[in-house]
């Protein structure tokens, strides 16, 4: 009935995030790091934050580090996934600049 781009019936919205594969090397998990900027409350200076999420997915071979993914709250899978993997954006890996 509810398929994870819609709400559920009792109103509650899922939280959605995209983000960059960082690894793919545990079964059924991808580590995905969402980047976001923020401002300083006092100061209004923009700043970076990165987080990192595990994501659960059925196959995680089939994603390679670099790949940007969509992904969704979900019920706790374990300890510390509680995220599931919606939809691949981005075919090739992207390449960070150093």
């Amino acid at each position: 009935m509810n398929q994870p781009n819609n709400p559920p019936a009792g109103g509650k919205k899922f939280r959605k995030f995209s983000g960059v594969v960082i690894s793919n090397k545990m079964p059924k998990t991808l580590v995905v790091e969402v980047l976001r900027t923020k401002m300083h409350q006092k100061y209004q200076k923009q700043f970076k934050v990165k987080k990192r999420f595990k994501v659960h997915t059925p196959n995680s071979s089939k994603f390679t580090v670099g790949q940007q993914v969509e992904f969704v709250e979900c019920r706790p899978i374990s300890k510390e996934k509680r995220w599931r993997l919606i939809k691949s954006l981005a075919t090739e890996p992207q390449t960070k600049n150093i």
